[in-house]
């Protein structure tokens, strides 16, 4: 059985920061670990990337500001989500990509004052 679970969401103030965490189960073979986003009303976003070397890749609106580390013995991904913006405010999802990609359920991730 397969288990993807993402978790650090909540309710952060303009400039805070927020850590996501993601842990996984049943994948044996990972070729690239994947944080996405979905705000309401629009179209799902790849935030970063990050292969099992180390190697990664950013958004342009968040390069700078987020920054993507995984743990290199159990291929799981964080995300550490710094100077939020309210346009940050989305639902949260971490994928990996083995023989298939595999899904979280997501954590919402609110940017408000």
């Amino acid at each position: 059985q397969v288990h993807v679970a993402e978790s650090g969401g909540g309710l952060v103030q303009p400039g805070g920061s927020l850590r996501l965490s993601c842990v996984h189960s049943g994948i044996n073979v990972v070729y690239a670990m994947n944080w996405y986003r979905q705000a309401p009303g629009k179209e799902r976003e790849l935030v970063a990337t990050i292969t099992p070397a180390g190697g990664t890749n950013y958004a342009n609106s968040v390069k700078g500001r987020f920054t993507i580390s995984r743990d290199s013995a159990n291929m799981t991904p964080a995300l550490q989500m710094n100077n939020l913006k309210p346009e940050d405010t989305a639902v949260y999802y971490c994928s990996i990509r083995g023989k298939f990609e595999y899904w979280g359920q997501g954590t919402q991730v609110t940017v408000s004052s």
